[in-house]
């Protein structure tokens, strides 16, 4: 979290979920043509500028409870706007929104464990040479995103009930609650049975006061309000998302680079800035717990989305993309395994970044 948060919440965090919301009002109402481009455009501007007060909200929370519960709330919060963007395309029927959920999760993956490390090294590396962090913390969460991604994104491509790279109902329902469970036990560890593995124990004492009760209870009210307005607006920008990147002669996989990177971009900006300040663990338990919120809390709400609207995800990744992902799951064992980092871990993982967004733009 940021070390310093003033006693009021800067206006353009009002403004923007609210403007937001009052757009939503409006196209519900019919009162402005929900297709039109000067629409869309301001509905786009509006959905990001939401995001953003979203997350700003949530860190505002999250420094009145202190960690780890805060980097737990920005990831809770960073996920229901991925799952409502996902929602929002699975319910458009559109070709390819089978796969939304595959290639968001995938790319949230990939972002987060590579671009958002990778940068998080890099910039820390630069400025303090080494860094350090509790490898307690650090291995064990990694011990918990690499058993989400198998179960979630490898293991449906060999399963042998259903043919194809998806689940059998019972399957993918059994799945998804045993990813919920493991994410539960993950927090429950996180925030209660070994707290101390997540703690930055270098970081000084924060001498800067917490939120009054009146702003994290406005910043509380603003939270809702940005999240269902990004929802609301995910679901009119989701038809013309997938037009444009079929315009732009993209695979349709790209929308899920597209979703995660747009929800994921304030939290990387969020970890990136505490590493530049030699708050790595902080930026570690960011980015980790926002990549394993992002399968644990997904895959059981796309579950139960997927029995509602009678469809058969398909969740398993392709050949190039599996052998991107071990890659990565690899790299990362060894990067956070020792405790300390340098600039080089970080090269390593910008690297296979730009490798999977090669692959996605250019399969």
């Amino acid at each position: 979290m940021s070390s310093s948060h003033p006693s009021t919440l800067p206006l353009w965090t009002w403004a923007a979920p609210l403007l937001a919301g009052v757009l939503v009002v409006l196209k519900l109402a019919h009162v402005v043509p929900a297709d039109a481009t000067f629409v869309l455009v301001l509905a786009g501007v509006m959905l990001l500028a939401a995001v953003f007060a979203a997350v700003h909200h949530a860190e505002v929370l999250a420094v009145k409870l202190g960690d780890p519960f805060g980097a737990i709330l920005l990831a809770v919060a960073v996920t229901v706007i991925e799952v409502g963007l996902i929602a929002s395309i699975m319910f458009s029927g559109e070709p390819g929104s089978e796969a939304v959920a595959r290639d968001t999760v995938l790319a949230a993956v990939m972002i987060v464990l590579n671009g958002v490390i990778g940068l998080c090294l890099v910039l820390g590396g630069r400025r303090h040479h080494e860094q350090s962090f509790q490898l307690q913390g650090a291995s064990s969460t990694l011990a918990v995103l690499g058993t989400l991604a198998v179960m979630s994104l490898i293991l449906p491509n060999f399963t042998l009930t259903t043919s194809g790279p998806s689940y059998a109902p019972v399957q993918l329902v059994v799945v998804g609650i045993l990813s919920l469970v493991l994410w539960g036990v993950f927090v429950f560890v996180q925030t209660i049975k070994h707290r101390n593995y997540f703690l930055d124990i270098e970081a000084e004492a924060d001498v800067h006061d917490k939120p009054s009760d009146q702003v994290a209870y406005a910043a509380l009210a603003l939270l809702v309000v940005a999240l269902i307005s990004v929802v609301l607006l995910a679901k009119t920008l989701s038809v013309p998302l997938d037009r444009a990147v079929d315009a732009a002669g993209l695979p349709q996989a790209f929308v899920g680079v597209v979703i995660a990177a747009i929800v994921l971009l304030p939290e990387g900006l969020a970890a990136a800035k505490s590493a530049a300040i030699n708050r790595l663990q902080n930026s570690i338990n960011l980015a980790l717990g926002s990549a394993v919120a992002s399968i644990g809390l997904t895959i059981p709400c796309v579950a139960i989305l997927a029995l509602l609207l009678n469809q058969n995800p398909a969740l398993g990744v392709s050949p190039s993309n599996m052998t991107l992902l071990v890659l990565t799951l690899f790299a990362a064992t060894l990067t956070l395994g020792t405790g300390r980092t340098t600039v080089l871990q970080g090269a390593i993982h910008l690297v296979i970044f730009a490798v999977f967004l090669l692959v996605s733009a250019v399969p």
